[in-house]
């Protein structure tokens, strides 16, 4: 230690910084603490669901969630920031939304409106859990596909509903009812049929926008202004708040399946178009195979054909003169042998 220390300040190194330090390595720990984050955020939901014994600690559990929304949205950003994307980073974040965004909220609806099913309403929320998982699972595969193909930049639709939107859809529902004053403002038949709905979304193959790919541009900005303008206006209007994301989350999903509806055909022509091997084109004549076949080349090919002729008349010459003193030669040497006896 001392001879390193030793080192730095042969090199003129600041007195206050005696050892070089790297902060571009630090940048790593960013996107991975946000998303610690949202698994502790996971995890005190799970907590506060399973020792809920009443609407306010379930109000508290979706709380976390959302808080764990918070960090889910900003740890990808902050990575792509950065430039700090990691094989590990995705995985982690993977295994953050399984608990954050399928345990949590499975668990937060089956207390608060499946637990009168007794184990159909456990199997419908384990439904959920699977289906999240399964969805996560297919998401890393084809972004590994799509990295291998040499497709970097994130894509404009994901193919199923993602994990995030599915668990918000549930969380705000119970604080809507919270706020409202009500414990629950859908039947128990209705919110298991949702739960059920968002379970089939999520592993189908209906393409959602992803809201990737966006940038500052007048088109996003008038969006984004009437986007901002309504939601102050339902809440002018004396909706409540968690109601204005709660719509939001329902246009989303909407937008998704009418967009599927709309462009059902184009999509799938497209997907038969790409797994179809191509049609080899068939071959062009050239000018030359073009005029030989009108006869233009008649007069050349007789030329050529004579020619070929003579020369294999010569040939059939030139072997039949070797063969013949061939024949010579052996005659002389068998009389040579004869007079030789004798």
């Amino acid at each position: 230690m001392k001879k390193t220390v030793a080192r730095a300040l042969r090199k003129d190194t600041p007195a206050c910084y005696p050892l070089a330090v790297d902060f571009r390595k630090t940048y790593y720990v960013l996107p991975n603490l946000f998303t610690l984050s949202s698994v502790l955020c996971g995890f005190a939901s799970l907590a506060l669901s399973a020792s809920g014994r009443s609407g306010e600690d379930l109000y508290l559990a979706a709380l976390a969630i959302c808080f764990g929304l918070v960090f889910d949205t900003f740890d990808g950003r902050v990575a792509r920031l950065t430039k700090t994307q990691t094989d590990l980073g995705r995985d982690l974040d993977s295994l953050a939304d399984v608990i954050t965004f399928g345990a949590a909220p499975a668990l937060l609806v089956y207390k608060w409106g499946l637990i009168d099913f007794g184990y159909t309403g456990i199997f419908i929320a384990g439904l959920f859990v699977c289906a999240g998982a399964l969805r996560l699972a297919r998401f890393n595969v084809l972004s590994r596909r799509s990295e291998t193909s040499g497709h970097k930049k994130p894509g404009k639709f994901t193919l199923g509903l993602s994990i995030p939107p599915a668990a918000s859809l549930l969380v705000f529902m119970v604080i809507v009812s919270h706020n409202s004053g009500e414990y629950r403002l859908v039947s128990e038949t209705s919110l298991a049929a949702i739960v059920l709905v968002l379970s089939f979304l999520m592993v189908s193959r209906v393409r959602f926008r992803s809201f990737k790919e966006l940038r500052l541009s007048p088109k996003t900005v008038i969006v984004l202004l009437l986007i901002l303008s309504s939601s102050a206006a339902w809440w002018m209007a004396g909706f409540a708040k968690a109601f204005i994301f709660l719509f939001l989350v329902l246009a989303y999903i909407v937008l998704g399946l009418a967009e599927e509806v709309l462009f059902y055909r184009r999509r799938r022509a497209q997907e038969r178009s790409a797994n179809q091997p191509p049609v080899p084109e068939p071959p062009t004549e050239t000018d030359e195979e073009v005029l030989r076949e009108l006869g233009a080349f008649d007069e050349v090919d007789s030329q050529e054909k004579d020619t070929e002729t003579a020369s294999s008349d010569k040939v059939d010459t030139v072997d039949t003169i070797d063969r013949v003193e061939d024949d010579r030669s052996e005659e002389r040497r068998v009389g040579k042998e004869c007079r030789s006896r004798w």
